[in-house]
């Protein structure tokens, strides 16, 4: 069963909020590759649509737009997404996970593109301070 800890960034407010997702809504996930709209049901932003940015699996290595499939990939970087070069012409050798969400995944980043008449600060409890007037 799938179990991802998804980050929503939210474009208009400039802020992130961070939820655990399991069971049926965690399932709306896998298969998705990175750029593909995902309804905002499965993290309470009911109307909403969100956009797979990218993510990370169980060992912490980056998802890649470029890599495709699931699995893991040894490739030669010359900077992006899993390798910052220190110098001019530097290049590695990194491995990165595949595109695709699977259940490796550990983290998922999505982007709000359109919220609908979703509120999503106050979906995710932001704004309260706790202060019952």
């Amino acid at each position: 069963m799938a179990d991802f800890q998804v980050v929503v960034a939210d474009p208009e407010e400039g802020a992130t909020y961070q939820l655990e997702v399991d069971g049926q809504d965690a399932n709306r996930f896998v298969g998705r590759s990175i750029g593909e709209e995902v309804d905002g049901g499965a993290v309470g932003l009911d109307g909403a649509t969100l956009e797979i940015t990218g993510g990370s699996d169980t060992s912490g290595r980056p998802m890649r737009a470029d890599v495709q499939g699931t699995s893991t990939k040894a490739v030669l970087l010359t900077g992006g997404t899993g390798y910052e070069p220190k110098r001019d012409g530097e290049r590695r050798r990194v491995t990165v996970r595949g595109a695709e969400v699977s259940d490796e995944t550990r983290q998922i980043n999505v982007k709000v593109i359109d919220a609908g008449d979703a509120d999503v600060a106050a979906a995710f409890g932001a704004g309260d301070d706790g202060d019952d007037e």
